[in-house]
């Protein structure tokens, strides 16, 4: 049976009311000829989601990511589900996420993500200081006063929502006071993805930039916490954590960044324009568009064939090092931060070496146990 098909959509293109100090997204729109595509039509996602069903697949994942996506207003989901119900002819399995700074959720959009089942991803950067500091809008203003108000609607809704959170330099210091708070406003479910330079800086250059001592530092505090609450009875999903237990038991991992190969994730414009990687949403990487070719096409692209296949180009060190099937080498996008060639080791290497040892026995041990 055919794979399932992951769709990440941005309908809203990079729009966004926030102006984050960190956005990986803005950087990539500046490096583009067309930095915004605007927003995604009816038409646009007509096409697009007639051209997934009739790709055949056992199963379709609809992810709606930005910039902001709830921009594009709550009218425009509800007739894309309505597509989606006409174009099912097969009765596949079909589910719904949204990743959203939680700036725009009001009782209607919160009952809407839970009457659908979607899984909502909401962006929170750790306790107010933080993350006022990191995420404020366009005057300067924090945001961390609405993502806990859009927390609360989620959870009144019967919503199902986990927390993403971008690990900065100042964010790693303060772990152990994030994670309780956290603890405090049951977040169970939680992701943590190491800060990016922007793509012609220097690497750690910049004065939220994560070094490598620090991530490692950081991951070690936050590991201890985890299996802490593990073994008291009080647990915590932790997706970094989750995947390292995964290959513990001799499962593949669900990160794509632990794989050791890139795979093609489908990121769709809001002009239908495809590219194989949430990072590499740029013009070099841009495998065609969904109006004018069908996934099948896409998916053949000599262009998608090279990006896989520069993926797997890892310096000697790493293919000889033990640590290798609990790291993959790394995102591609932590060895390659400029275009060109995936050859140079993760900039987080150090920071690997560091923490697998530190956790990997115990984590043996718990997975023997639970």
């Amino acid at each position: 049976m055919a794979a399932p098909l992951y769709l990440h959509i941005k309908p809203v293109s990079g729009e966004c009311g926030l102006h984050c100090r960190y956005c990986f997204y803005r950087d990539i729109a500046r490096s583009r000829e067309v930095p915004s595509y605007g927003q995604m039509t009816e038409d646009t996602a007509r096409t697009l989601i007639a051209k997934a069903m009739a790709y055949g697949r056992s199963a379709y994942v609809f992810a709606f990511q930005g910039g902001e996506p709830t921009l594009r207003g709550l009218d425009f989901y509800r007739r894309f589900l309505e597509l989606v119900e006409q174009a099912n002819t097969r009765r596949v399995p079909v589910s719904y996420a949204i990743q959203t700074n939680g700036m725009h959720m009001d009782a209607q959009w919160a009952a809407f993500l839970a009457q659908n089942r979607f899984l909502t991803g909401l962006s929170v950067d750790g306790t107010r200081d933080i993350h006022d500091f990191f995420r404020a809008d366009g005057r300067g203003r924090g945001s961390f006063s609405a993502v806990l108000r859009a927390a609360r609607l989620l959870e009144e809704a019967g919503a199902d929502y986990n927390i993403l959170t971008v690990v900065t330099k100042q964010l790693a210091r303060h772990i152990r006071q994030v994670y309780a708070f956290y603890k405090k406003q049951g977040w169970r479910y939680q992701q943590y993805i190491p800060c990016l330079d922007p793509l012609e800086a220097p690497r750690g250059s910049l004065p939220y930039s994560l070094t490598p001592a620090r991530y490692g530092a950081f991951l070690e505090e936050l590991f201890d916490l985890w299996c802490a609450d593990l073994l008291a009875g009080d647990p915590v999903s932790i997706r970094y954590f989750d995947n390292l237990a995964d290959l513990c038991r001799g499962y593949p991992p669900e990160s794509c960044g632990l794989s050791g190969v890139c795979a093609c994730q489908h990121v769709v414009e809001a002009d239908g324009s495809v590219y194989p990687c949430d990072f590499y949403v740029l013009d070099a990487y841009r495998l065609g568009n969904i109006l004018t070719e069908d996934f099948q096409e896409l998916d053949q692209s000599p262009r998608l064939r090279t990006f896989v296949e520069d993926s797997l180009r890892r310096p000697e060190e790493c293919e000889s090092c033990s640590w290798l099937p609990f790291c993959g080498g790394g995102c591609r996008r932590e060895r390659d931060p400029v275009l060109g060639r995936a050859e140079s080791p993760s900039v987080y290497c150090s920071a690997y070496r560091r923490f697998l040892p530190y956790a990997l026995p115990r984590l043996r041990r718990l997975t023997q146990r639970l």
